[in-house]
């Protein structure tokens, strides 16, 4: 049988009944550089990882704050939850991911402190050390900090980004079921709407909601005589996870995982029909499309003054109205921008469908600019 993966370094930490002033990112550190000691490998050969629910410095984006800690800057993360079988189901994931090209070597790691005073147990995730004690506490504030930041590095303006806003809530008009159906929304109009952390203004930033989305997967050969949408190509990355150990404030994740795709799939960003980006904030557009190559670094608002991002223009972006527009239902925000990309694809978005609409783009993204997912999608050839 034709081997689908070789697990060539393991670590381990001997068993204690207590680890008073351990923390589990320190224990997750020292069995990795075990394992990696063990086969001979440094950590910059890491580029996928895996890891356990039971992060106890972070209830959210563990992949991202393990990551974080040891020094990684993986090409595919994810968590594995299935209790005692947590272990043994990495190892066939790690083997997928590198049979579907999404990486090489995948670190495994899991484990967790025995601190009984939960005081003495010491929080080493850098967020809580660097960013929430010096005000950088929740993402407006951070998605704030990205937009001055590039206002200041290339002199874009407030209304380049209420731009991006306008046309989410241009886009939402077409879609009844949007938060924002009926309330379209000027640039003076953003402009206007109160700043909520400056220079970020209300209309800027999406209204939490609640929904939920669902996409069924299937093999290409199954898929036969449906309507259906293919997966041609995608990319991953993650950077970091508090927005002070960002490498970049200007610039993310979504540039590598976006080129990677275009790669799998053997087209450029130039081809697609449909860009269904991530837009938790305006700046997350704005850098998005600069990072994709559709236009230079601080070039964003030439771009959007230059185009129709609406369902009969040049450029149909977020045509159901992105998060700004339609609403971000909690995690499942990123999964409506999968759907419509569906729905387009298939020809089944009523009111707003793109002609011939043949290749999709579809990004993700988590925490402050940190974790990013691409795609390409196709038609049916």
């Amino acid at each position: 049988m034709r081997p689908q993966a070789a697990l060539i370094g393991v670590g381990s930490l001997p068993p204690q009944r207590r680890t008073e002033g351990a923390s589990t990112l320190g224990m997750l550190a020292r069995a990795a550089k075990a394992a990696l000691d063990d086969a001979g490998l440094e950590k910059s050969c890491i580029d996928g990882l895996l890891v356990g629910p039971q992060v106890g410095e972070t209830p959210q984006h563990v992949p991202a704050t393990v990551a974080e800690y040891l020094g990684l800057q993986p090409v595919m993360g994810n968590v594995v939850d299935l209790g005692g079988a947590s272990g043994p189901g990495m190892i066939w994931r790690a083997a997928a991911a590198i049979q579907a090209g999404m990486c090489e070597t995948v670190l495994c790691v899991i484990g967790n402190h025995r601190n009984p005073e939960a005081p003495r147990s010491p929080n080493r995730n850098p967020i809580r050390e660097f960013d929430v004690p010096f005000g950088a506490s929740g993402a407006n504030i951070s998605y704030a900090l990205l937009k001055q930041a590039h206002m200041a590095r290339y002199g874009s303006t407030d209304e380049d980004f209420a731009l991006i806003a306008h046309w989410a809530r241009a886009n939402a008009q077409r879609m009844p079921e949007a938060i924002f159906h009926g309330q379209p929304a000027s640039v003076a109009e953003v402009l206007a709407s109160p700043l909520v952390a400056s220079p970020l203004h209300l209309f800027e930033i999406v209204m939490p909601v609640a929904g939920a989305e669902a996409v069924i997967v299937t093999s290409a050969a199954r898929a036969k005589g449906r309507r259906a949408a293919y997966l041609l190509g995608a990319g991953e990355k993650i950077t970091h996870r508090a927005v002070s150990q960002a490498p970049d404030l200007t610039s993310g994740p979504l540039k590598p995982s976006m080129a990677r795709a275009f790669a799998q799939s053997g087209l450029s960003v130039e081809r697609m029909s449909l860009l269904s980006l991530y837009d938790c904030y305006t700046i997350m557009v704005a850098t998005t499309l600069e990072d994709s190559g559709l236009c230079p670094p601080g070039q964003f608002g030439a771009f959007m003054r230059a185009h129709d991002f609406g369902p009969e223009g040049d450029w149909p972006l977020n045509t159901h109205g992105g998060q700004l527009g339609y609403g971000q239902p909690d995690l499942a925000g990123g999964m409506t921008h999968v759907t419509e990309a569906v729905r387009q694809l298939r020809g089944s978005a009523e009111g707003r469908q793109i002609k011939d609409a043949e290749f999709a783009l579809v990004t993700g993204n988590g925490a402050t600019m940190s974790e990013a997912v691409a795609l390409v999608l196709g038609a049916e050839p």
